[in-house]
């Protein structure tokens, strides 16, 4: 008994109330406009909204009232406009008039559930499953624009197989042929989010906030576009989602205006539902959010609550308008349109009552005759009706055809007419209907390609609109760009920025909404830890690397080629310099004059040992093997040059085998066999030793050939192997490109110098070993220590050799070359030198004996 009682109130109270209310034509939500005709296509449709009102002075609250909605009546007047195009027509349906019922479906899911139910029914007081109506002239229903106006009535219309065709936005959800068999909709996948999202790619805006209402349509909405910014670095700054029937809670209304002001990004989408709040709550919000740039769609009511105030605020708004086909003549019909040209539309009614103060008949609740005459809907501002043709409007005119067409598509195909005829009326089955409902093609008169076929995919382009306030309270919307997928990417978006006036409060550049600022040239981005990619710090970019653009796009770095370098500012690659240790080159003229002053020391020196062959200095230490080890010392010091100057193939062979070669010559020919020769000398005085024997057949001679071939055999296994070869280094020197020798083989390199530095060791060994032997002029001291500075010299080149790179590693080497060279000769010859030129008293036969006698 209980549910009964509920059952009771909720959907019977609401129309035994209509029908005993007839002294007084109250505003009803199930209100309804027929037509006959041979066939009916129903259309249910959001005609009337909630508006608020405050109390009169002195009570609290809010009133809360129905009312026609002007921008939602366009689509009774498509409706009406195609019927009855079509019934001129004696082409399409000849011999079959078209009608149309008309239904209110709220916004409320229960006033949509008695609209149907009294279309179902045919009474304003129904019983389930019970119809009062002789005879079933529908066809198709047209429904929207709403998803959940759609969604609810599929659950019933699918019941009795009739064709439905919603106009509302697409939703993919419905999309589905096998869950939905019966339901159609007029509207293609959308691509709004791909063109909003190319405007403020456009605009370099990357900090949007969004407004959308808490519904299907603007979940998915969100869906399409949130995937689209985040391929293009577009950041979502806030999302408020504003409930549908948020208009019930007005008192709460402010905390979403609260919540925008406090974000800084400048720009908002705003999609809300046709019948959302969203223009209620705008109202409200007009002087809390000033200064915003706004981006929505041509179906937003917002805009028609913004039509009766001066909301300097919004202007400068950006509106995507679905771009259709021009249908020339709907202009001329709203016109035309009058009560007294259709008397029983009672929406057209309330229109007029609204706009021409037009008083409505308490007992028909018609427009009083003395109204039929008075107002034109073209009269009025665009803001208040608009004449031209809807997005919804044009789906509406497209779903008529779509039936006409269906049904014309019957009756060629020699279906029995005669055999259908029934008491004046027509019978078309909704199955065969539906059948061929789902494969229609046509054009429709604006010229414009339809389909129902929802495989078919159907390109939209969209109009970019900029909406204009004006101080005397006109508002005019300019048309400032277009959006076609038609366009290869890059070239589907075109904006005519000179045509942009932007928001009163704005300069008249282009605004900024950005999270961060753009990085300059010689910058990257370095994302900020926790928060979105379009918050980011600029770091100046890594040595080497650059970056010459602007923008959020710079993400990393560039780095330069090889062969060139990054400026300071890290804004360009230049061109390296190829360089190389040349002669020119300061460092280079220094070492080549540095080689060439010893060289030509060590020839003089040589020089005046000749002149003085026959003195005791000269003659006291194998005068043959002085002479070998100053023209070894002159070509270590002359190939120095070899590497000074630009390397070549031959260059690189010859530096590294001819420094081996001579240095062991130079070291075991000069210095180790003058100190095994001291040694053999005093160590073989006593007749019958073996030493004597060595020195006086020379066997000792047979060495140096040796030593110095297993060096040559060494370097031949080098360049055998992995020989010398012209190279490149780009990193040793900023800004230069340094032409060098690579050694090919380090193994081998080191092998070379190990062996030197053993025969340099063993000399060393040795000298010191005789360094106590008695002689006049015996040289086994100087020999000693001139060992120790080569030792010294090599055992410190490497560690600094290892260090450095470039030219100055090839400079490390020249001057260890030189300084060893030097200590060689300074060590050993400069004493004999001096006591050839300044003591001769020293350098006689006499002054020997005496020295001797004297020891």
């Amino acid at each position: 008994m209980p549910t009964l009682i509920f059952f009771f109130f909720t959907l019977m109270l609401p129309m035994l109330l209509c029908k005993l209310l007839t002294h007084k034509c109250f505003v009803s939500s199930i209100e309804n406009v027929y037509q006959d005709g041979d066939l009916v296509i129903s259309a249910f449709l959001p005609l009337y909204t909630y508006q608020t009102s405050q109390h009169t002075e002195g009570a609290e609250g809010v009133d809360v009232s129905l009312r026609i909605t002007p921008y939602n009546y366009q689509y009774v007047m498509a409706l009406i406009f195609a019927i009855e195009e079509i019934n001129r027509n004696p082409i399409l349906l000849p011999n079959v008039m078209l009608g149309y019922n008309i239904h209110n479906a709220g916004s409320i899911e229960s006033e949509t559930v008695f609209s149907f139910l009294k279309w179902l029914t045919g009474q304003d007081i129904f019983i389930l499953n019970y119809t009062c109506k002789t005879k079933e002239k529908s066809v198709a229903a047209i429904t929207g624009t709403t998803w959940e106006i759609s969604s609810l009535i599929v659950l019933f219309l699918g019941l009795y197989k009739y064709p439905q065709l919603s106009i509302g936005p697409f939703e993919p959800s419905m999309n589905n042929s096998e869950k939905f068999p019966f339901l159609y909709q007029m509207a293609a996948k959308s691509s709004l989010a791909l063109g909003m999202v190319s405007l403020f790619v456009h605009f370099k805006w990357n900090w949007l906030g969004l407004v959308i209402s808490e519904d299907e349509n603007g979940v998915n909405f969100v869906t399409d576009l949130i995937p689209q910014m985040e391929r293009n670095t577009v950041c979502v700054a806030f999302m408020e989602f504003i409930p549908v029937t948020h208009m019930m809670d007005l008192d709460n209304a402010y905390e979403y205006p609260i919540r925008i002001m406090r974000n800084p990004a400048k720009v908002v989408i705003v999609y809300p539902n046709t019948d959302s709040s969203l223009g209620v709550l705008f109202r409200r919000w007009e002087y809390i959010l000033p200064w915003r740039i706004w981006v929505t769609t041509s179906q937003w009511e917002v805009i028609t609550s913004m039509r009766h105030l001066i909301l300097d605020s919004f202007h400068g708004t950006l509106i995507f308008s679905q771009r259709q086909g021009d249908i020339s003549t709907f202009k001329e019909f709203v016109k035309t349109a009058r009560p007294s040209k259709y008397p029983d539309d009672i929406f057209l009614a309330r229109l007029w009552e609204i706009y021409f103060d037009c008083a409505i008949s308490n007992a028909t609740c018609k427009s009083l005759k003395n109204c039929s005459s008075r107002g034109n809907l073209g009269l009025l501002p665009w803001y208040h009706f608009d004449v031209a043709i809807s997005t919804g409007s044009y789906h509406v005119y497209n779903a008529v055809y779509a039936v006409a067409h269906t049904m014309h598509k019957m009756l060629t195909q020699e279906v029995d007419l005669q055999g259908m005829k029934n008491g004046g009326s027509m019978d078309f089955p909704p199955l065969k209907l539906n059948s061929l409902l789902k494969n229609i093609k046509f054009m429709n008169p604006g010229g414009d390609p339809i389909s129902l076929n929802p495989s078919e995919s159907l390109h939209i382009d969209y109009d970019i609109l900029k909406f204009w306030d004006f101080p005397q309270g006109l508002t005019y919307n300019v048309k400032v760009g277009t959006f076609s997928t038609y366009f290869p990417p890059g070239q589907q978006l075109s904006i005519s920025e000179d045509k942009i006036e932007w928001s009163i409060g704005v300069e008249q550049q282009i605004p900024v909404s950005v999270c961060s600022e753009s990085c300059g040239p010689g910058f990257r981005k370095s994302l900020q830890e926790g928060k979105a990619a379009c918050c980011f710090d600029c770091v100046l970019c890594p040595e080497n690397e650059i970056s010459n653009g602007t923008g959020k796009y710079i993400d990393q770095c560039v780095k330069c080629t090889e062969d060139q370098y990054a400026n300071t500012d890290r804004t360009v690659c230049i061109q390296k310099a190829v360089t190389f240790l040349a002669l020119e080159n300061p460092l280079g003229m220094t070492l080549a004059s540095m080689a060439l002053c010893f060289s030509i020391l060590t020839s003089f020196v040589l020089g005046i040992f000749v002149k003085h062959k026959n003195t005791p200095v000269v003659k006291a230490n194998n005068s043959t093997l002085s002479y070998i080890l100053l023209i070894s010392l002159t070509f270590c010091f002359l190939c120095s040059f070899i590497f000074i100057g630009q390397p070549n193939t031959s260059t690189c062979i010859l530096q590294q085998t001819t420094f081996g070669v001579v240095f062991t010559v130079a070291v075991y020919i000069g210095v180790l066999f003058k100190i095994i020769e001291v040694i053999l000398a005093f160590k073989s005085t006593a007749p019958g030793r073996r030493l004597r024997w060595l020195l006086i057949s020379g066997a000792s001679k047979f060495i140096i050939p040796i030593c110095t071939l297993i060096q040559t055999v060494l370097c031949g296994f080098w360049l055998g192997i992995s020989p010398p070869f012209v190279d490149t280094d780009a990193h040793s020197e900023h800004g230069h490109i340094i032409i060098m020798c690579n050694k090919g083989s380090v193994t081998a390199f080191y092998c070379v110098l190990g062996y030197l530095g053993a025969l340099s060791l063993v000399s060393f060994t040795v000298a010191f070993m005789a360094r106590n032997l008695p002689d006049t002029f015996n040289e086994a001291k100087f020999l000693t220590f001139s060992m120790l500075v080569f030792l010294s010299v090599w055992i410190t080149f490497l560690p600094v050799y290892q260090s450095t790179k470039g030219k100055i590693m090839l400079a490390v080497e020249v001057f260890s070359i030189l300084a060893s060279s030097t200590g060689l000769l300074g060590c050993i010859f400069i004493p004999k030198c001096y006591i050839i030129l300044a003591r001769p008293d020293m350098n006689s036969s006499k002054s020997r004996r005496n020295r001797v006698q004297w020891k």
